[in-house]
This record gives C-alpha cells, sequence and structure tokens, in this order.
C-alpha cells in the first residue's frame, strides 16, 4: 500500500500509511512461521539452479490466514520446466529447511513495472496459477479421484489438486477434515470413518478408502436432514433441552447470553443494517423461534417474520471521554439483559452513535439459538446482505434448503434404538471407571454448590514454538489440536497426581453438509480421556490422544447431554459430571472469527469482559496466520489470577520440553519457569535453620513440659491442662498402651472426638513408640475398614460410643473414657524407643478420586515442620 501511494507522487499518504514500515521491508526480510527469513538469499539460491531464468520469493497468505514461503520462477526453457521435487533438493543442499519455500509457482514471465523492475505487488495468488507442489503433479485418474480433488480444492482453498497431494500439507487439520468426510458422505453416498483420512492423507489414498467403502456396500450412516412440516409439534434438540431446563431452574440468567461489540467508523447506512438483520432473522427459524411447554414437556414455536428494531442511543452531544465510558456502560448492561425463551427474537441488537461516522453496534443472541460456527455464517450473510441493500440490490443469498427445526426432528428420530445403543456402547466403555472429579490444587475449598464467577488470563503462545508443534503433528500424523491437547493433559496430570485424565473439548458438530449454512446450537460435546504416567514420553501420550481423538470424532454424533443423561455419574452440585477442565482450538474454518468486513465502513471488535467460567478451568486457544493465542478461563472462586498465571507459564514450559524431548519421559520434563527454578533451587535452598536433630516429637514436648510445667497447654470448652498435666496424662496411657504390644512402627487406629482425651491419645501413641492414624466417625464404614486394613492397625482407640460403631477388622480396642484407670500407672516419662526414622503418623488423602491412599510422615520431618511453626509465629522460644 505505502509503495502504491510513493510511485503515484502522493508522499503525504505515503507518510501516513506508515513509510517506516515500508522502508524496513526493503532489504527483502520476510518473516515465516516464526522465523525472519532473507527473501534475496532464497531467490539467489533458486536463480542458481540451471533450469531457473528468474526467481522472486515471497511470502503469502493461505486460505487459513498463515504465511507461508512461495517462489515464483520462470523456467529457462518453456517447455523444460524443473520439477518441485529437483527445485527443493537443489535448495536443501545450499539452505536450512525453514527457508525452503512450501508452494512454487511456475509463470510464463514476471510482471514488470514501468520502469522494467519486476512488479512484486502484481504477482498472482498461488491459488490463481498453476502451483508447483511438493510432490510431482498427477492429475486425478479416476472419476473417484476427480470428484474428491473437486472438493478438496474447495475447502482448502487451491485451484488444482493432484493425486499424490497430502491434505494436511495442503492446509487441512482436523475441523476441515470433518467438514471433508462430511461432503464425501453426500458426494458417493457412503460412509468413510475419519481415521481412513489420517491414515491414508493423500488424494489417492483417500479415494481407495471411499471406492473400498462403495464395494463393500457400505451405504449412508444416516438417512438425510429433510424438511419437516410445522403443523405439529416440534421437538427440542438434546442441546436446546438441556439449556431449556437450566433456564427452568434458573430463569433470567445471563449466563448463556452470546453478545457482540463492534465499532463502525465511516458513513453507516442505518436503514441497510436494520434490512440486513431483518433478513437474517427472516431467514433462520431460530432466530424467531422461541420454546413452550405442552404436556409438561418443551417445544419449539417459530414465530412470523417481523422487522427487527435498531434502536439508536445517541451520545453525540458527549465528550469523547463520556462517550467512551457510557457506551461501555451500555455494553456491559445489554450483555447481561437477560433473555425470555418464551419471547421472540432470540436476537437483540441496538445503535449506539458517538459522532457522524461513529457507531457501535451491538448484538446480543441466546445460545439455545446459537453457537461459534453461527457466528461465522452470521457475519458471512451480514457481509453479503448489507453490501446489496446499500446499493439497492435484492439479496443474493440462496435460500436454506433445511431449517433448525428440521435438524432437531432429524436427530431425535435418527439418534434411537440401535444407533444409539452403538454411539453409547462406545461412550461407556471409553468412560468407564472414569475418576469423578480431576483433584486440583486450588487456593480455596471448592464450594458446596458451583459458581460461574470467571475472569481470563490472556495467553500466547511464540511463534517458533508453535512452528514446532506443527512439525512435530507432521512427523507423528496428528494434528495442532492434538499436540496441544497432550500437553494440557500432562500438565493436569501433573497438578494434580492423577494418571488418569478427563478432558473436555467443543466439536461444532457440522458433521453433516445440510447444516454448514446453518444459525442454530449444534455445538456439542466430547470427553477425551487419556491415562497419563510420569514414566510414558510425550511421544508415547501424543499416539494414545490421537486415538482417542479419532475415536470420539467417529461418534461425536451422540449429544453430551444424551450421554450424562445415559451413563447417570455420580452427581454433585459443586462441580460439572465427567470432567471439570476443558480445552479448545479454534480455527478460521470454524467459522468464528472470520472478519467483518462492510463497504464504506472501517470494522474493530470491541472486546467485552468475560465474567463467567462454565468449568473450573478452560484452555481456549486460536490459530490464524501462523499464531496461536486466546485465554485461560477459570473460576475466581477456586482458583487466584496468580496460580493461573504460573500455570499458563508451566504450560508452555511443558510444551517446549515436550517438544524439544518427545521420548523423554514426562515426569522427567521441566515445567518450571525460569525464575521458579531460581527461586526453588537458590533463595529457598539456601535458607538454612538450626532445629533440634536426633529428637523425636514427643521429646520436643517434653522439653516443653520442663521448660514452663505449669504453663497453658491445652484447652478444650471448660477444661484447661497444663503442661505438665498434659504431659503426666500422656505417659500414663503410654505406660498402658506399652503393656498392650505398642512400640515402634506400630500402628494405632485413632477414634475420638475433639477433646482433650484425643490430645492425650496422640501423644501417648508417640511416646510409647507407635504411629498414629486418624480416623473420622463421620466417614462411611466402608472407608473407616479400607484405612484401618491398608494401614495395618492393631490397636483402635478412642471414645467408646464411637468404637461400637467402628468396623471389625480384627483389631484390638481400647476405650479412652471406660477401659483403663489412670490410677497405677506411672506419671513420669516412659523411656524412649523411638528414631527420628520412625513413623509418627499415617494419613489418609481426601479419595474423591478413588481410594484414598496413606501418607506416612516419620518423627524428623515432624520435628521440622514443628520448629519452623514456631518460628513463623513466634511461639515456643
Amino acid at each position: 500500500e505505502g509503495e502504491r501511494y510513493y510511485r503515484s507522487g502522493d508522499l503525504g499518504r505515503w507518510l501516513e500509511v506508515g513509510a517506516i514500515e515500508f522502508v524496513g521491508r526493503a532489504d527483502g526480510q520476510v518473516k515465516v512461521r516464526g522465523y525472519r527469513i532473507e527473501a534475496g538469499e532464497v531467490e539467489a539460491a533458486l536463480g542458481g539452479h540451471e533450469g531457473i531464468k528468474q526467481a522472486v520469493v515471497a511470502a503469502r497468505g493461505d486460505a487459513s490466514g498463515e504465511k507461508r514461503l512461495v517462489a515464483y520462477f520462470v523456467a529457462q526453457e518453456a517447455g523444460q520446466a524443473p520439477g518441485t521435487s529437483e527445485l527443493r533438493e537443489h535448495l536443501l543442499r545450499r539452505l536450512p529447511e525453514y527457508m525452503v519455500p512450501s508452494v512454487f509457482v511456475r509463470l510464463d514471465e514476471m510482471p514488470l513495472t514501468s520502469q522494467a523492475k519486476i512488479d512484486r505487488h502484481a504477482l498472482p495468488e498461488p491459488e490463481e496459477s498453476r502451483i508447483e507442489s511438493a510432490v510431482e503433479y498427477i492429475a486425478p485418474r479416476t472419476a473417484t479421484e476427480e470428484m474428491l480433488a473437486g472438493i478438496w480444492g474447495e475447502l482448502l482453498g487451491v485451484e488444482q489438486v493432484g493425486v499424490a497431494d497430502d491434505f494436511f500439507e495442503l492446509g487441512g487439520h482436523s475441523l476441515l477434515a470433518t467438514q471433508l468426510m462430511s461432503r464425501v458422505r453426500e458426494a458417493f453416498s457412503a460412509e468413510v470413518a475419519l481415521r481412513q483420512l489420517f491414515e491414508r492423507p493423500t488424494l489417492g489414498g483417500l479415494a481407495l478408502a471411499v471406492e473400498e467403502a462403495i464395494l463393500r456396500g457400505a451405504g449412508v450412516a444416516a438417512p438425510p436432514i429433510v424438511p419437516v412440516g410445522r403443523g405439529g409439534a416440534l421437538p427440542l434438540s438434546f442441546a436446546q433441552q438441556r439449556l431449556w431446563f437450566i433456564d427452568q431452574l434458573q430463569p433470567g440468567s445471563p449466563v448463556y447470553n452470546m453478545p457482540v461489540a463492534v465499532r463502525l467508523t465511516g458513513r453507516l447506512d442505518v436503514g441497510a443494517m436494520g434490512k440486513t438483520l431483518t433478513e437474517i432473522v427472516r431467514r433462520h427459524e431460530s432466530l424467531r423461534t422461541t420454546f413452550a411447554a405442552v404436556d409438561g414437556e418443551p417445544v419449539q414455536v417459530i414465530n412470523p417474520a417481523r422487522p427487527i428494531e435498531l434502536p439508536l442511543i445517541d451520545l453525540s452531544g458527549l465528550s469523547h471521554e463520556r462517550r467512551e465510558a457510557e457506551a461501555n456502560r451500555l455494553a456491559v448492561e445489554e450483555a447481561r439483559r437477560p433473555f425470555d425463551l418464551k419471547r421472540s427474537p432470540l436476537l437483540r441488537a441496538s445503535l449506539i452513535k458517538g459522532q457522524e461516522e461513529d457507531h457501535v453496534v451491538l448484538l446480543t443472541l441466546h445460545h439455545i439459538s446459537s453457537d461459534a460456527w453461527s457466528m461465522g455464517v452470521m457475519v458471512k450473510e451480514l457481509v453479503a446482505l448489507y453490501g446489496a441493500f446499500r446499493e439497492g440490490r435484492s439479496s443474493p443469498l440462496l435460500e436454506l434448503a433445511v431449517q433448525y427445526a428440521d435438524f432437531a426432528h432429524w436427530q431425535r428420530g435418527w439418534l434411537s434404538g440401535e444407533v444409539l445403543d452403538t454411539q453409547l456402547s462406545y461412550w461407556r466403555e471409553q468412560l468407564a471407571d472414569a475418576p469423578v472429579v480431576l483433584e486440583l490444587p486450588t487456593d480455596r475449598p471448592r464450594p458446596s454448590m458451583q459458581t460461574h464467577n470467571g475472569a481470563q488470563l490472556p495467553v500466547a503462545l511464540p511463534e517458533n514454538l508453535v512452528e514446532s508443534v506443527k512439525a512435530l503433528g507432521r512427523r507423528e500424523g496428528v494434528t495442532v489440536f492434538m499436540t496441544l491437547l497432550a500437553a494440557w493433559q500432562a500438565l493436569l496430570a501433573r497438578y494434580s497426581g492423577q494418571d488418569d485424565v478427563v478432558v473436555g473439548t467443543p466439536i461444532a458438530n457440522r458433521n453433516r453438509a445440510e447444516t454448514e449454512p446453518l444459525i442454530g446450537f449444534f455445538v456439542n460435546t466430547l470427553a477425551l480421556r487419556s491415562k497419563v504416567s510420569g514414566g510414558m514420553s510425550f511421544r508415547e501420550l501424543l499416539s494414545q490422544v490421537r486415538e482417542v481423538c479419532l475415536g470420539a470424532y467417529a461418534h461425536q454424533d451422540l449429544p453430551f447431554e444424551k450421554l450424562v443423561e445415559e451413563l447417570r455419574p455420580e452427581r454433585s452440585l459443586s462441580h460439572s459430571p465427567i470432567f471439570q477442565v476443558m480445552f479448545a482450538l479454534q480455527t478460521a474454518a470454524a467459522g468464528a472469527g472470520r472478519p467483518l468486513e462492510l463497504p464504506g465502513l472501517e470494522v474493530k471488535s470491541l472486546k467485552g469482559e468475560n465474567n463467567t467460567a462454565m468449568f473450573d478451568l478452560t484452555l481456549n486457544l486460536s490459530e490464524a496466520g501462523g499464531k496461536i493465542s486466546g485465554a485461560l478461563n477459570y473460576n475466581v472462586d477456586l482458583f487466584d489470577e496468580d496460580t493461573v498465571r504460573r500455570m499458563a507459564g508451566h504450560y508452555e514450559r511443558l510444551l517446549s520440553a515436550a517438544l524439544a524431548e518427545p521420548d523423554a519421559a514426562l515426569g522427567a520434563l521441566p515445567m518450571l519457569t525460569d525464575g521458579e527454578r531460581r527461586l526453588l533451587l537458590g533463595d529457598w535452598a539456601r535458607a538454612e535453620a538450626e532445629y533440634p536433630k536426633g529428637l523425636c516429637a514427643h521429646q520436643l514436648f517434653e522439653r516443653q513440659a520442663e521448660s514452663t510445667p505449669d504453663a497453658t497447654a491445652l484447652v478444650s470448652g471448660e477444661e484447661e491442662l497444663s503442661y505438665r498435666e498434659l504431659n503426666e496424662r500422656a505417659n500414663r496411657l503410654a505406660h498402658h498402651l506399652r503393656a498392650l504390644g505398642v512400640g515402634p512402627e506400630s500402628r494405632v487406629g485413632l477414634l475420638a472426638e475433639r477433646s482433650a482425651e484425643m490430645v492425650v491419645a496422640l501423644l501417648a501413641v508417640l511416646k510409647a513408640g507407635g504411629a498414629y492414624v486418624p480416623l473420622d466417625a463421620q466417614h462411611p464404614p466402608e472407608r473407616l475398614r479400607y484405612m484401618m486394613e491398608d494401614a495395618g492397625v492393631g490397636l483402635l482407640i478412642g471414645h467408646r460410643h464411637l468404637l461400637e460403631g467402628a468396623p471389625q477388622t480384627g483389631a484390638q480396642e481400647l476405650g479412652l473414657d471406660a477401659d483403663w484407670e489412670e490410677a497405677g500407672r506411672p506419671a513420669e516419662n516412659p523411656p524412649n524407643l523411638t528414631a527420628p526414622d520412625n513413623l509418627a503418623y499415617v494419613i489418609y488423602t481426601s479419595g474423591s478420586t478413588g481410594r484414598p491412599k496413606g501418607v506416612m510422615a516419620t518423627h524428623a520431618g515432624l520435628c521440622n515442620l514443628a520448629q519452623a511453626q514456631a518460628r513463623a509465629f513466634g511461639v515456643g522460644e
């Protein structure tokens, strides 16, 4: 743009668009996939080939907006142009691999300026000419290959596809793969598993898979979606039904609002904008559908199309600062205003006027009628319709063949009987015995009822790391999503200490061609489960994640709502069922994030505050233009911002280490940042303090009793004991326990109420030489039995009324308040039989993820902790 104004002599405009940026590119340096590449160096190397007459190298965006290096060349002899493989080998002998162009375009001649110099701006886009692919071009040989080539070209934005071309090397990814298989199903009336594309990624390989499916007689797995009559009751889809039930329980909640705010700079045609929104609502029944109950069951009610109101709020009389503040306030207020699902339309629009050529458009939809893909559909239609209506033309869009209500009817009819059983069978096996909850270390205890109070932390992966992710994916035959998910699950396993991790992920669920152009609530959620052990390598985990994802994609038709209903997992109001952590990767093909470009207007999306969190954590990333960024959304009632920021840093560090050493054990991969490592191994490691060595915990207490015998040691209700009294009572019980056989490493269960007797018993067990095992009478008998048997409890002491309800494990019992007399037992400290490395106690984890695990603590560790706490709180000195 700058060069165009410079050549025309408009130096003022040239400076305005940024002459510094223009001059900075004059040296021919381009940035591709995180690498800075000297284009001239690549051109010189390519021009050194004997078959090349001229060569130019430039960075161009592909169909997804990602930069790629493109080589344009003119051959020495028109009929004897060197092939791509030959050119690549020539360049690889002279340049690093990252400097070798990914696309080669053969031209008959280079475009020239009036000064007879190469006109780089006139170089054609790669898809507009003959692309020399990374493999020799072989034209489609059969009707199947020819049809597939057309589908690939449309999806990937490539003009010519050869038999040996690889889908993923041409820019394909998992979402486009799902769309591809949907088109294949429609084109060939054959069901080909998504796995086949990953195993046969070339055009020829997939054509063989299609032909094999046809020969096997593999017909369409599901009937087509067709229009149904509107005379009777129209059912809700499974996803709609869940949101309808939530709305019945929590009416007026804005949690499922989908707000959008955009600033329009330029001359806005308000009439054309209102007409555009009215036409979009007319085209899509989902936006004018309301919900009613008939005999207790929800039904869809499709309302007639009416003009959409676009109320204007004029702020032009305010100062700039007040305008901005008021516009932000109105945007937040609109985003939080609830919908009434019984009233149409489920789309609200308003227009804020700042100045004559400065407007903010506020759009809010309810999730029951839309999803992220739908927002992309809306943007596409808004661009087409506004441009047409602004010029006085009629709508250029074709009428939709089916509507969302037709999909809901189709879904209800198809997902039943054998089809439903097959889908459920897969998910039952996949999620059998999965952990109920992922026990992440939180800053606060989990509330008894799940909250949705959230915040988000921006996340962006370095460009060189993004390229490494893609490089490993190409080698291992996995997508970017699979690689990032594997690293996320590895991090969650490290944080939770669990080797079984279930993560949810949204999927567009537009795997049928009929649903692609519709606005509606299609998105589904998949539960992706991986077994993660510290001894396995990242490469092994990645292979497992690939299989899990492919299996889930093949069974994505089962709505998550139906899965929860059928599996009936253990429910709790404190957390979501099946999984509590999400991972999402949006791509340009998902529809969401498509740029909004309106004629005569500069459009800028305004970011609103996201103060909701549907799950404990959600890592939500987007891939565009060779970059991966997004946000880590978190529940503020569980996590602090600093905790989440550390987690984001650990994720990047762990991912980087895994990519650098994919065969290293996961448990050995570093995840601490450099600052944390310095803190742990430097500052904290140098913190030294003296503490009594060679002593046991009860000996420290005995020292204190000798030093301050009359000081108060314990208060329990009205009862108060001095150090002398507490020590003597514990001594008498310790002598009694010794007589019962308690000694070093003996495990003594302690089942007592919070009282002075409990503390006396605890000290007595330590003085006798044993290790105590605290037991809670409120726990189920099965849990108490397991803990006693697992710890090897030989003696159980406590209050008699609690012992009567204790499980019978063969352990001897001693009632503190009934089975022994203090009189006659010595009050002196018993001889010490315990060493610092002997057990002091065994304490069990909560066990919410399965069986509780016992943690054994020694006297040395307990003494060190006690001394550290005494210093921290300034006591016991």
